[in-house]
């Protein structure tokens, strides 16, 4: 299975047994870039925290097992791990959530707005070039809110390092719309 298909299989699975995730992290910009970045891990936030033993039986039904607080299978070079919640980027709660759909089941995941203000967050709070890497390829390869990172970067009070990534934004937002 691609990233996007396991996804897929794993939030449905889930949400067949009453905890409803959303991916985020690397995985969307995995799935929003066409995987022109690759990651190994799919982050999943739980909309209402659920007791890790109950996850650990869930997951086990399909395969997975724990090591190390992520999950594992036999058959995938993929990890699934469960960050700590609230689902938020930044200080500012996620509002909307993207639904797809793949032959493996239906995925919710960050909108790719939201998915590039979690990867500015790395870099805006600890100076993640790989992080700022990914939010240009999202944003180069989606339809992001250009406004609204703008609103979002001010809100967390990062006008300044807003200002110096603004062109390159812009750049890949209309590279995409030109090719």
């Amino acid at each position: 299975m691609t990233l996007g298909e396991l996804a897929a299989y794993v939030c449905t699975h889930l949400r067949s047994r009453g905890i409803e995730t959303v991916l985020s992290g690397g995985g969307c910009v995995a799935i929003y870039s066409d995987n022109k970045y690759r990651s190994y891990d799919l982050d999943f936030i739980e909309n209402v925290p659920t007791n890790r033993r109950r996850i650990c039986e869930i997951l086990s039904e399909i395969g997975f097992v724990e090591r190390d607080r992520c999950f594992v299978h036999q058959d995938t070079e993929y990890m699934i791990e469960f960050p700590a919640g609230p689902l938020a980027v930044g200080s500012e709660p996620i509002r909307k959530i993207e639904m797809m759909e793949f032959a493996t089941g239906l995925l919710a995941l960050l909108s790719p707005t939201d998915c590039v203000k979690d990867r500015l967050a790395a870099f805006y709070h600890w100076d993640d070039r790989q992080c700022l890497e990914q939010a240009l390829l999202v944003t180069e390869q989606t339809d992001v809110d250009l406004e609204e990172i703008r609103r979002w970067s001010a809100a967390e009070r990062q006008t300044a390092k807003y200002k110096t990534i603004r062109a390159d934004l812009a750049r890949v937002s209309k590279k995409r719309m030109s090719g």
